[in-house]
């Protein structure tokens, strides 16, 4: 085998590798990407239901509910002033979750519609809330004409 042939052969080689490496990474990324949807969105089905995503929105009044005395699934309503999506959560909650609040909470949709989430996170801060979840809410608040009661948890974010 000639040099000049040797050289081609390393150089398709290393090209191959270098393509291969580049596929694998994007799989990878693609694979471990969890996409954030508003409940607007969840509702009109543009949200995933064959994998995990997040979901951010504020915890509807009154929709808290246990499943059961002393067990730890709880039942409650997640909105952005427009859509509302039911979630369901089998762990503990954060000591900040109440009604009203801002959270995004990471799951994947069942069947029946019916949000399951794996995690929970709440803001620590009354005057933070992620760029997403800030957004979603002022979006809905807008469509919803000012009715919704989100204006405190939105309006401190114009940033």
């Amino acid at each position: 085998m000639t040099p000049r042939r040797r050289r081609m052969l390393m150089i398709g080689g290393v090209i191959c590798g270098v393509t291969a490496a580049a596929a694998l990474a994007v799989l990878a990324i693609r694979e471990n990407a969890t996409y954030f949807f508003n409940p607007t969105q969840v509702v009109a089905g543009e949200a995933p239901t064959d994998r995990v995503f997040r979901i951010g929105g504020l915890v509807v009044d009154g929709s808290i509910r246990q499943a059961a005395p002393g067990s730890l699934t709880v039942h409650f309503e997640l909105t952005d002033c427009d859509g509302v999506v039911p979630v369901v959560y089998d762990k503990i909650l954060p000591d900040l979750f109440r009604d009203g609040q801002g959270i995004v909470v990471r799951g994947q949709l069942d069947e029946s519609g019916t949000f399951v989430a794996e995690e929970v996170l709440t803001k620590h801060d009354e005057n933070y809330m992620s760029p997403e979840l800030a957004a979603a809410v002022a979006e809905g608040e807008e469509r919803a004409g000012g009715k919704c009661g989100a204006t405190r948890m939105a309006g401190a974010r114009k940033e």
